[in-house]
């Protein structure tokens, strides 16, 4: 029986040998079909990176065709792309037109996309590092989930990320890592493809043993597989502990230069520093060129017997894992080692040469079986289809919908239903919303998940938090309420708290949303994330931000305070160019209220947008001013609100002046617009609450006159209407001035945008506010100007 089960296990190693050579003549095969093949209208090249895939191939094969459950969830480093469609379309969830459209439009997209790929994308990858980082935060986020319920013990999946070793040179993955230690991650495997190759160079040898240090000291297994089965079984010959001491010893450089040169170039260095070894010397004369040249690259990172054993055992358990994968970049491929391949492409007479040596038929090159027996084919077809991930099972979630307080319900809480009247902040107003959330019974309130990077109370989520507790797997006692030491903040820290408190980098608060806003499609269940920091931090995280929106991950971003109005704090506080990164950024609204009603109305419509089809993430940027709150006569400000602005003080028909503003400098537009009204009282005062929403619907509807998508007005072009062709707009904004000097241009308007062209520095309001032209007279002296 023992020697039946051994017989079957190497029949089935040779079978996955079989396979992944297929898989890496596919992958090299689309990359080499997109360059050389294909038609090019423009003489750029196509690119696709062959060496970074050869590199990988072997470890994903052993997981996709072996070790992966469909639970199981993937981070793909963003080169080997090529690799992960090949493995998708042996799997039947790639199409063979796609893969020849490889980089092309509406192809296979040059690095995994959830968005713009459609077979099995997990995580979009692309700015290295990110999708290393995304693994962490899901698993945690999976973690969160499990402890309500909404995920089984038995279906819970493990978080992989496929990584090059350049990529351990990003940041933001320590970043991600001291968070993932502060939170007792598991079910998290990071996999090194380890080539010891960046993008310019061989890395740095002082770094080999490094990696693993870091990684033990924050708690995860690590485990190292530098040695295949066949050089284990070479080091435990006569002479080979001299062997394997050479390899353990050679430089990076010197390793990578001899895999290229090949068997002849090994004998040659080896014999030269062995020479004192006769039995090693002896062992090495065993080998033919051929052979010698396997041994030496064939590492662990290739050796699936050492691949398959060590994602066995790490199965067995839940602990983060680190895997070091040594490997050969471009192994097998005619560029295998030296340090210029990570751009390399095969010539054609190269790749007919690896045609040739696979045992492809020319011809027949999109057939990942071609010339195979048809026995070999039957099994291999067999090896795919009985791949535990090749399942047929619902990967990609559908969540139901689930019903979200209307606008009345929120305004109530803010006091501000019409009422009028009083003082209040947009961030109180937020915080008062949040606060009465977490007072509700129902089951959106309890899909509310709130995250901030350490500046959880400063930005007004510390009610919420009260009441609704701090997430962690092990409860942990709050030690100032046992000892009944006062304290504002009650926060019980348990499975049941719906708060994720994370520590000061922005990388992981955007990326922490990425993971909770993606909860649907990835477990079929919705949450609600509400995420917040403070304004001009929004810049510390900008790639990871860009990231959660690329994948179309749902959320509520409120960033406070913000603009020079945080006026004691000095200029490194001070935001500038918020306003614009939310206009430029797809995937996400982005409003700016002045008014607590109105921030009401603008968080209803964000969990609205959360689960909509067609929706987005939002972006909320408030204000710690105290301002006073206006009366409403009826709620017809309310849609204006929402599709981007609103007459505060209607113009009259055919006037020559209207000032408008945005946000946290209401106080000062009105009374402008007050001191104006006594000579011209047909001015208006327009409210912009999104220049965002306001500009991308302009452009929408220039687009339809010239598309044949039918004429429609926009939502700026109506509100501008009712004044003269001639007349002058005078914007203010806490920010940068273009975000809203664009308006001149709808209806060919003279424009003075008023707004932050240089940092700040500490101060007082009315002294930062007359020294940088955003007081009421800065917006009078415009005006004058414009009427000049």
């Amino acid at each position: 029986m023992a020697d039946g089960s051994l017989t079957a296990k190497r029949q089935e190693i040779a079978l996955l040998r079989r396979l992944e050579e297929r898989i890496l003549w596919l992958a090299a095969w689309t990359i080499h079909n997109a360059n050389h093949v294909r038609q090019s209208r423009d003489g750029l090249k196509v690119g696709g990176h062959q060496a970074s895939s050869a590199s990988l191939t072997t470890i994903m094969t052993a997981l996709y065709m072996k070790a992966l459950r469909p639970q199981d969830r993937v981070a793909v480093k963003p080169h080997a792309s090529p690799v992960f469609h090949a493995i998708q379309h042996l799997f039947g969830r790639q199409s063979l037109d796609n893969l020849k459209r490889f980089r092309a439009l509406g192809g296979a997209q040059s690095y995994p996309s959830r968005t713009k790929d459609v077979d099995d994308v997990d995580f979009s990858t692309g700015s290295v590092g990110l999708g290393v980082a995304m693994t962490a935060f899901a698993s945690l986020t999976q973690d969160y989930l499990a402890a309500r319920g909404a995920v089984k013990p038995e279906k819970m999946g493990r978080m992989i990320s496929l990584l090059g070793d350049a990529e351990l040179d990003e940041g933001n993955i320590y970043e991600a890592l001291i968070e993932a230690c502060k939170h007792d991650i598991r079910n998290t495997w990071w996999i090194v493809d380890y080539n010891r190759q960046s993008l310019d160079a061989t890395t740095q040898d002082r770094m080999f043993t490094r990696y693993g240090e870091i990684f033990e000291a924050a708690g995860w297994t690590v485990e190292t597989l530098k040695w295949s089965k066949r050089q284990r079984e070479a080091f435990a010959k006569p002479g080979g502990d001299k062997l394997r001491e050479w390899i353990e010893t050679a430089p990076n450089d010197l390793f990578s230069a001899l895999t290229y040169q090949g068997g002849a170039a090994w004998r040659e260095r080896l014999n030269a520093d062995l020479a004192g070894s006769p039995r090693t010397l002896a062992l090495i004369a065993g080998y033919k060129d051929l052979d010698l040249a396997e041994l030496m690259t064939e590492l662990g990172g290739h050796c699936l017997e050492t691949l398959l054993e060590a994602f066995e055992k790490a199965g067995q358990d839940d602990r983060p894992r680190f895997f070091i994968a040594y490997t050969v970049k471009g192994l097998r491929l005619p560029f295998q080692g030296h340090k210029d391949n990570h751009a390399g492409l095969m010539t054609p007479a190269q790749i007919a040469e690896l045609r040739s040596r696979l045992g492809v038929v020319e011809g027949e090159e999109w057939d990942p079986l071609s010339g195979l027996s048809a026995a070999e084919r039957t099994a291999l077809k067999g090896l795919v289809a009985r791949a535990p991930f090749a399942a047929e099972v619902e990967r990609n979630h559908v969540a139901p919908t689930v019903p979200t307080p209307s606008a009345d319900e929120l305004l109530t809480a803010v006091d501000a239903k019409g009422a009028g009247g009083g003082e209040q902040s947009t961030q109180a107003a937020f915080g008062k919303v949040m606060f009465e959330i977490a007072a509700r019974k129902d089951e959106f309130a309890g899909r509310v998940v709130t995250t901030s990077p350490d500046v959880t109370v400063s930005t007004n989520l510390g009610g919420f938090v009260n009441r609704r507790g701090v997430f962690q797997r092990r409860a942990h006692e709050d030690v100032f309420k046992r000892r009944r030491i006062p304290s504002a903040q009650v926060w019980s820290k348990a499975e049941t708290g719906q708060h994720v408190e994370l520590g000061i980098a922005e990388n992981n608060l955007f990326i922490a949303l990425a993971a909770l806003g993606l909860t649907a499609p990835l477990f079929g269940e919705r949450l609600f994330p509400v995420g917040t920091l403070y304004d001009p931090f929004i810049a510390r995280g900008l790639d990871a931000l860009n990231y959660a929106c690329y994948q179309d991950a749902r959320f509520l971003l409120v960033a406070t305070p913000s603009g020079l109005t945080l006026a004691p704090e000095g200029g490194a506080h001070q935001s500038i160019n918020a306003p614009v990164i939310g206009m430029a950024q797809p995937g996400l609204d982005t409003y700016e209220p002045a008014f607590a009603d109105e921030t009401a109305v603008l968080m209803a419509r964000a969990f609205d947008r959360i689960q909509a089809p067609d929706g987005a993430s939002t972006y909320l940027r408030l204000s710690t001013r105290v301002i006073d709150q206006p009366e409403r006569a009826d709620d017809a400000w309310r849609q204006g609100v929402v599709d981007g602005g609103y007459w505060l003080k209607a113009p009259a028909p055919g006037t020559r002046l209207a000032i408008v503003y945005s946000g946290a400098l209401a106080p000062e537009a009105l009374a402008a617009f007050e001191a104006l009204s006594e000579d011209m009282p047909e001015a208006g005062l327009l409210a912009v609450t999104s220049a965002d929403v306001l500009h991308r619907d302009w452009t929408a509807s220039g687009r339809a006159r010239w598309t044949g998508e039918g004429v429609r007005v926009s939502t700026i072009e109506t509100l501008l209407a009712p004044l003269d062709r001639d007349a002058g707009l005078v914007t203010l904004t806490d920010g940068a001035p273009l975000a809203l000097s664009w308006l001149g241009s709808v209806r060919g308007q003279r424009v003075r945008a008023l707004g932050l062209e240089s940092f700040g520095q500490s101060g007082d309001l009315p002294d930062l506010y007359g020294k940088y032209r955003l007081d009421a007279e800065a917006v009078l002296d415009a005006c004058a100007d414009l009427l000049a």
